[in-house]
């Protein structure tokens, strides 16, 4: 069980956000945190990340890795589609 709260995550899942979001940029992406809910981190890929076939990789091998490496290995990543960002249940 993580040990903090999902309030105490957000600046820390922002600050990985922001240092794998330049390599997501420079293939025409984007990232944005939706939510945080108990060690689950929801984001949305946007741009040409957006129906890419490198998304989910993106999502486990770039971002939730270094979410386990720099926060607790217990993270997971979520991709929030568009039009799900209030039925995050829904993704679960």
């Amino acid at each position: 069980m993580i040990p903090f709260t999902n309030e105490e995550l957000w600046p820390a899942v922002e600050s990985v956000i922001s240092k794998v979001r330049p390599a997501i940029q420079s293939d025409g992406g984007d990232i944005k945190l939706i939510a945080i809910d108990n060690n689950k981190v929801y984001v949305q890929l946007q741009g040409a990340c957006i129906g890419c076939s490198s998304s989910n990789t993106t999502l486990k091998f770039g971002v939730e890795k270094q979410m386990k490496i720099l926060i607790h290995p217990e993270m997971t990543v979520i991709a929030v589609p568009f039009g799900y960002e209030e039925k995050l249940d829904e993704l679960r």
